[in-house]
């Protein structure tokens, strides 16, 4: 056997190892039920200091829930590279219909079964195992090598890695490079790297008319009808037209509701709920302002009114081609000979939090295929590979000469 399968081999047992013991441990957002205690035990192994920074209430449940994060370093110069995830995980649904009980995760079919499998605790496991091996390897390595893990991902997200930035902001701790460890591989491992992400802006709309007879429409307001004309040239707008890494900002309604469930009522009101997933062409004052104009356009003259709540859920952000995107590809050609492609697709992550603090960040994980399913699995042999590339990134980033 030569020494790269050995080498393989070795990585993949240790992360296969430490990430069944993540596995086995129900943490539902935004429980982190001792997942992170795991991680930082070992790390201060290997010379971590470790903090853990508790945000939110104790005595409250939900999104004022308190939620534990860990922050953990190990050196104190520049470059800081930070290794970024969430030790939480979506609920599991009925788990009669899954093949193998999700919390007790199962070896079968060349996989390995469980929430969180994917989305991320094997990459979380995987980046500790880079991590120890590198600093194995290079005790007295160039810069500082960190942890930021959060259990309040899944969740509201408002008491997680927003809160541990604003942190570190406040000591003027800065992280030059991160790795989001979100699965972005699509076919293979490897394949895609998140380089950026599309903003997200939330709006709740609301039209308010006056309820009547529908046999007599002139002393009442539909706000239906108010409301029909002004949705569709939302829905046909043109907010840009993208660039070279995002598409097109795009509009989706999720959800409508009116009327009072009788065939012959004119309802008073309407709710709409819709999303902009955005590109770095626009900005969320723009979108605000075009969408406003189109509703001030119908109602003008109107007899109903309307108002919409809005909620930013994060801006979009991007990492161009340079030092830290180089290294993941480069350390992805080493370990798998793929070629690594760069895209924005997909939700948000949690480097939309880290991102406008000025360090790079790219998210770079195992496959997506089962995400927030029943039957989440992942490739068994994508695991050691997995921890090589990400030994191979600190390599690339803290001994490379250019």
């Amino acid at each position: 056997m030569s020494d790269a399968n050995k080498q393989t081999l070795t990585h993949q047992q240790a992360t296969l190892d430490l990430s069944i013991a993540l596995l086995e441990r129900p943490s539902v957002t935004p429980d982190d039920d001792g997942c992170q205690d795991i991680l930082s035990s070992r790390l201060k192994q290997a010379g971590f200091d470790c903090e853990f920074m508790y945000f939110g209430d104790r005595k409250q449940s939900g999104e004022h829930a308190e939620v534990k994060n860990l922050w953990a370093r190990r050196g104190t110069a520049d470059p800081v590279i930070c290794f970024a995830g969430h030790t939480d995980v979506v609920p599991t649904g009925d788990i009669n219909n899954w093949t193998y009980p999700p919390f007790k995760p199962t070896i079968a079919d060349g996989y390995l079964w469980a929430r969180g499998a994917a989305d991320m605790k094997t990459g979380i496991a995987a980046f500790t195992i880079a991590a120890e091996r590198f600093v194995a390897n290079h005790p007295e390595h160039n810069g500082s090598i960190a942890f930021l893990i959060t259990s309040d991902e899944e969740g509201p997200s408002i008491n997680g890695t927003v809160k541990v930035i604003e942190t570190l902001e406040a000591r003027q701790e800065k992280i030059t490079y991160c790795l989001v460890g979100e699965p972005s591989s699509t076919d293979t491992l490897g394949d895609i790297i998140k380089n950026g992400r599309r903003g997200s802006l939330g709006a709740v709309l609301t039209v308010t008319g006056k309820q009547g007879h529908v046999a007599y429409p002139h002393l009442a307001s539909n706000p239906i009808h108010a409301a029909m004309s002004a949705l569709a040239d939302l829905t046909n707008a043109t907010w840009d037209n993208g660039n070279d890494y995002f598409p097109a900002t795009s509009l989706q309604i999720s959800n409508i509701n009116s009327g009072t469930g009788a065939t012959n009522v004119i309802p008073e009101t309407l709710d709409a709920v819709f999303n902009f997933r955005f590109s770095t062409e626009t900005t969320e004052d723009e979108l605000k302002a075009k969408t406003h104009a189109i509703f001030d356009k119908y109602f003008k003259d109107s007899k109903a009114s309307y108002d919409i709540h809005w909620k930013l859920s994060g801006q979009p952000f991007l990492t161009p081609e340079g030092k830290l995107v180089s290294a993941c590809q480069r350390a992805i050609k080493a370990v798998t000979d793929v070629d690594a492609t760069l895209s924005t697709s997909g939700g948000t992550s949690d480097g939309r939090f880290i991102a406008p603090t000025g360090a790079q960040v790219v998210e770079l994980g195992v496959r997506n295929a089962t995400i927030h399913q029943v039957d989440e699995k992942v490739e068994v042999d994508d695991l050691g590979k997995l921890a090589q590339i990400y030994e191979g990134i600190l390599e690339n980033l803290l001994l490379g000469d250019d």
